[in-house]
């Protein structure tokens, strides 16, 4: 699967993409993620891609005229009506082009599994108070939000969507079983609590020192279901604790 990245700080991403499943996924040739430099498609020698904005208020606006560029140097591009749409498109090669916006759909597992079936996937990243109405109106397919609040550009966005993607793509995690006991029958994300060794860890005897805590304070246990080698138990305590969560 192909990730673009339109943004005007594309160095942002160099310890990310070059660390952990996702720098072997591209190494494996599993992903292909390109840093697309809105700046190099600016009109001035300067490099600017913002403007005030029309009306008047806080902050500059990215300009739509450099983000069509961007997107015209590696997609083949054609005007329908007053829209962009992606050229001469078979039905095997599926393209979405995303546009990163607080008011925009809300990011979670379902979303994800969709774009996980997508050929590429094209992110526009904004920054400082925007970008010109006119991708949104135009040119983005969608807009998504990853949340509730307000960021100060899409390359965060940008980072957690590739990655709730990436590890729904065969070969990226390298055990498919990792994804089946995660993901629930409607394609959500399902997670209990998880615990690992020792089975009795005692708090105290680690701040006791600082004298901050007692070395009465109580120890901390594996619930004894996890320990009880019976596979049905097992089963049926996650099972509970996932009902737990989702209330």
């Amino acid at each position: 699967m192909k990730f673009d990245i339109l943004t005007i700080f594309p160095d942002i991403f160099d310890s990310y993409l070059g660390e952990s499943f996702i720098k072997k996924a591209q190494e494996k040739k599993i992903l292909e993620i390109n840093l697309r430099d809105i700046r190099q498609f600016s009109n001035d020698v300067r490099k600017s891609v913002d403007d005030r904005p029309y009306g008047g208020g806080l902050g500059m606006v990215l300009k739509a005229e450099p983000i069509l560029k961007t997107l015209g140097s590696f997609l083949k591009l054609e005007l329908k009506g007053s829209k962009i749409k992606i050229a001469s498109l078979v039905k095997k090669n599926k393209t979405k082009i995303i546009l990163f916006t607080p008011r925009g759909k809300q990011f979670n597992q379902k979303m994800a599994y969709r774009f996980s079936k997508l050929d590429r996937l094209v992110m526009v990243c904004g920054r400082y108070e925007g970008i010109d109405e006119r991708v949104a109106k135009n040119i983005a397919d969608i807009e998504v939000s990853v949340g509730p609040y307000d960021l100060m550009g899409g390359e965060l966005p940008a980072m957690m969507v590739i990655e709730s993607i990436a590890r729904l793509i065969p070969g990226v995690l390298g055990k498919p079983e990792f994804l089946k006991e995660r993901i629930s029958k409607e394609k959500g994300f399902i997670e209990g609590p998880q615990y690992t060794r020792p089975e009795v860890f005692y708090p105290g005897e680690f701040v006791k020192k600082a004298g901050n805590l007692s070395s009465k304070a109580k120890a901390w246990r594996v619930p004894k279901a996890l320990l009880s080698g019976n596979h049905k138990e097992i089963a049926k305590w996650r099972e509970d604790r996932q009902k737990d969560i989702l209330q």
